[in-house]
């Protein structure tokens, strides 16, 4: 089949960015009354309308799924006329009042956009195009309004009401059908927003109540609101959220502007959570918490979440996007700033190391492969399926590399100026640089390369020592992209100094070297000692870079380099040049990567936090990476050839380390970070003896006073062959078999496991009791950890893949959101020996034949095999 020419593919137009034009009305007011029930809800809508500028266009108001009952427009009854899903009306003055009636049925949504029910509890979700599956609307990020909502609702089954920005009125009584037993809430936001932000709870709710006092003196009431049985896990949201607000006052000035901010938890989400004004949903994963069940990750997880969510209510509402092209204009700022505030309670060292993890896990293949797209995209089908790793995390990272060109002052200033420039407005990603260039006074005009073209950088990088004369080499490529084969130079900002290879001490301090051309060389005076590169110092660029090294040139960076994060990426590169050699049949001696983990363990100098990063081999799929083509299998056996003589040789240093213990309760950077260091040592010890790890991972399951070292035990105990494996799998279902979140741990972890028989163990798990498509936490507990588990997932057999295209198809019919998200995988197919690539298109093609498949998953599949 040729998708370009896929009968699907007339059914799904494509939106461009080069086709924006303002829209032809606004809507200043917003009114909406909800006769709330999960069977049938009603809502009554009237939009106050203006005619933007010359036209005589008609009112065009989207909806999806919904079917107007009646509509009025003036106040005179009209009847409705459809064009496909949208309401068209023909308006003749520059200001009417349009009111419409629809019926929605929550409990029926499984899409989990627009109105829907979850656990007992009504909420909404609107982001990117979910408002018109609740009410007629323009539905568009440029259209601003203010939004007053009234809703009613059965009081004993929905006792709390909540809506964006204040409570206005509130009381009991009949509602407009007549029912006693009801109550309503009437609430208004202050503050003109997009349909987005809209956003609505109704349940049976409890509060955590706290406090929060701005600079300027004013009180904020802050509320979480959870199950009644859930209360005592949200200590640890509620100290984040206020400790966000501080550090969003002391780093840019931001102070929040209503007396009131909400957030709500449920248990079924597509996203992490979503920032509505006033009333932030969350995942509940992402809320609840304590150290019987949740670890230090999840810990973190949580405040870094809180925190993202919390900074765009400038970062997205006050100042939000003209349209969905410009998404990364509100996530990539706000991820920048909520990887600086974990970096500021934390580990700096260690947070950068997890943030460019992420990126290299998630994001450089997304680069690389068939679904490749700027940070700012010019096209989409599905908006919704560029929620990506480029949009959030590469677009953290060419906000970052902004702030290290500019200086942190010039920076700040830059963001001032955008806030107060643009505030109440909805702008672009080239409005944030203009307010950079104008505030620093310098030009980024080649800088913004870096949100039209897509693909990862390669920097290669030599550095010459002749007699006095010490130069550096560097030159640069962008790959050819889907749609894009010519690139231009980038400007990259390379955090680089030289190191003595003999005293180990800085020759030439750091400095920022601006990469602007395709090749360049910079010279370095002074210099007459035997130099070392230490370069791209903390990331400072998204690269990948290839730099000639002389032997045991690495082995002594790992070893002397003042900048952690370059001390860090100097052992991965050696483990990653053993790996690769390995993988490759090439003759390998582990002794190197030993003896740098050897001297690792040993520092005194080094957070244990640190140590446990730097002890974890990179990733099979990292490893596959650098390969022309991939082959798990072998991948998987050089990988566990090292980790087996790394265990074996470190045997009694790796003891050690386990053997440190920190109180379940404290969650201090110091007991987190011997926490870390003893699951990773752990994992090592298992590798060189199966039974000593065996015992020893069981050991501290059973003996694990936090879920850290609990699910850590866990974690090591899946992939052996031992008898401790399923006692402890039994045990921790038995224990926490009530708890979702914690049961999504055990169905993941599982399907994490380095076995041969996952893959069966995962079909198993499908149909288990407790599985479900309709949860996204449990999907991607299962489905999403095994395709991220790549030895076990590309099974030469094919079946894997089968498994997931089953998946995919399944999860289609209920949510297409959450089954577009597990496409990319199979999308990846050129990267993989012929035999496993055909068998993965195979399975692409058999889903896009499908038909009534969804524009979600047809967008991926369609990119994938094109």
């Amino acid at each position: 089949m040729d998708i370009r020419t896929a009968p699907a593919a007339a059914a799904h137009a494509e939106t461009r960015r080069g086709d924006y034009r303002p829209p032809d009305w606004l809507v200043p007011e917003v009114a909406l009354d909800f006769t709330l029930d999960p069977d049938r809800s009603t809502v009554r809508a009237r939009l106050i309308v203006e005619r933007n500028g010359a036209h005589d266009r008609p009112l065009r108001l989207e909806g999806d799924g919904i079917a107007a009952t009646w509509l009025k427009v003036d106040g005179a009854p009209v009847e409705p006329v459809m064009d496909g899903p949208t309401l068209v009306i023909a308006l003749s003055g520059d200001r009417a009042t349009i009111e419409t009636e629809v019926a929605l049925h929550p409990a029926a949504n499984s899409k989990l956009m627009g109105l829907y029910a979850s656990g007992g509890i009504l909420c909404t979700q609107c982001e990117s195009q979910g408002f018109r599956r609740i009410s007629f609307h323009p539905d568009r990020p440029d259209v601003l309004s203010v939004y007053t909502v009234r809703m009613s609702a059965d009081k004993a089954r929905f006792p709390v009401l909540l809506a964006n920005g204040n409570c206005t009125a509130s009381g009991d009584g009949q509602d407009g059908n007549g029912k006693e037993g009801r109550h309503w809430a009437e609430w208004n936001d202050p503050f003109p927003k997009p349909s987005y932000l809209f956003a609505l709870v109704a349940g049976d709710l409890a509060p955590n109540r706290d406090s929060f006092t701005t600079m300027s003196g004013r009180n904020v009431d802050l509320g979480i609101w959870v199950r009644e049985a859930d209360l005592a896990k949200t200590a640890h949201a509620m100290a984040a959220l206020k400790s966000s607000m501080a550090w969003d006052e002391r780093t840019y000035g931001r102070e929040y502007d209503l007396d009131l901010f909400n957030i709500v938890a449920v248990d079924d989400f597509n996203f992490g959570a979503m920032e509505n004004k006033g009333l932030n949903i969350f995942n509940s994963r992402y809320i609840l918490a304590d150290a019987d069940t949740a670890t230090d990750g999840d810990f973190d997880a949580i405040a870094g979440v809180v925190a993202h969510e919390y900074f765009h209510n400038w970062s997205g509402d006050r100042v939000t996007c003209r349209d969905w092209f410009q998404l990364s204009l509100k996530e990539g700022f706000t991820v920048f700033r909520d990887q600086g505030f974990s970096a500021d309670i934390g580990s700096a060292a260690v947070k950068r190391i997890d943030d460019v993890r992420v990126l290299r896990s998630a994001q450089f293949p997304e680069d690389a492969g068939p679904l490749a797209h700027p940070v700012r995209p010019e096209s989409y089908l599905e908006i919704t399926n560029f929620y990506t790793a480029t949009v959030y995390n590469k677009g953290a990272e060419v906000i970052g590399m902004m702030r290290t060109i500019l200086g942190p002052d010039r920076f700040r200033a830059g963001s001032d100026l955008y806030f107060d420039r643009h505030d109440g407005e909805a702008v672009t990603c080239e409005d944030f640089v203009k307010a950079m260039e104008d505030a620093s006074g310098i030009n980024l005009a080649q800088f913004r390369l870096w949100y039209s073209q897509a693909g990862t950088p390669t920097v290669t990088a030599r550095l010459d020592q002749d007699g006095g004369r010490t130069v550096l080499h560097l030159s640069q490529s962008v790959p050819a992209t889907p749609g894009q084969s010519t690139k231009q130079p980038m400007v990259i900002p390379l955090r680089t100094a030289l190191i003595g290879r003999d005293s180990g001490a800085e020759l030439a301090p750091a400095q920022v070297i601006l990469l602007t051309e395709a090749e360049q060389a910079i010279a370095f005076d002074g210099i007459t000692e035997p130099a070392m590169l230490s370069i791209n110092r903390d990331f400072s660029a998204p690269i990948i870079l290839d730099v000639t090294r002389a032997a045991g040139e690495l082995e002594s960076l790992a070893e002397h380099d003042p900048n952690p994060f370059a001390r860090y990426e100097a052992l991965q590169e050696l483990m990653l040049r053993t790996l690769i050699a390995g993988a490759n049949g090439e003759p390998v001696d582990p002794a190197p990567v030993i003896e740098a983990m050897r001297r690792t363990l040993a520092s005194n100098a080094l957070d244990p936090a640190f140590k446990g990063e730097a002890l974890l081999l990179p990733s099979e799929s990292m490893i596959g990476d650098r390969m022309p083509l991939v082959d798990p299998d072998a991948i998987h056996d050089a990988r566990e050839a090292l980790r087996r003589a790394i265990g074996v040789a470190l045997a009694d240093p790796l003891a050690a380390a386990q053997r440190e213990g920190a109180p379940g309760s404290d969650l201090s950077p110091a007991a987190k970070s011997i926490r870390r260091l003893r699951s990773v040592a752990l994992g090592l010890i298992a590798a060189g003896d199966t039974l000593r790890g065996a015992a020893l991972a069981k050991a501290q399951f059973d003996s694990a006073d936090n879920m850290t070292d609990r699910q850590g035990a866990l974690g090591i105990l899946v992939s052996l062959d031992a008898p401790e494996r399923q006692a402890a799998l039994d045990g921790f279902y038995d224990r926490y078999q009530a708890d979702s979140l914690v049961i999504d741990k055990w169905f993941g972890l599982q399907a994490a496991a380095q076995r041969r028989d996952t893959l069966a163990a995962v079909e198993a798990l499908a149909r288990h009791p407790d599985f479900s498509m309709t949860n996204p936490n449990r999907s991607r507990a299962l489905v999403g950890s095994l395709a991220m588990n790549q030895w076990a997932f590309h099974t030469a057999s094919g079946e894997g893949y089968r498994f997931l295209a089953d998946m995919i198809l399944a999860s289609d019919r209920i949510n297409p959101q959450t089954a577009a998200r597990l496409v990319p995988p199979l999308g990846r197919w050129r990267r993989f020996e012929p035999g496993r690539a055909a068998l993965m298109r195979a399975q692409l093609e058999r889903i896009v034949a499908e038909p009534n498949l969804s524009k979600d998953v047809f967008e991926q599949v369609s990119k994938s095999l094109a």
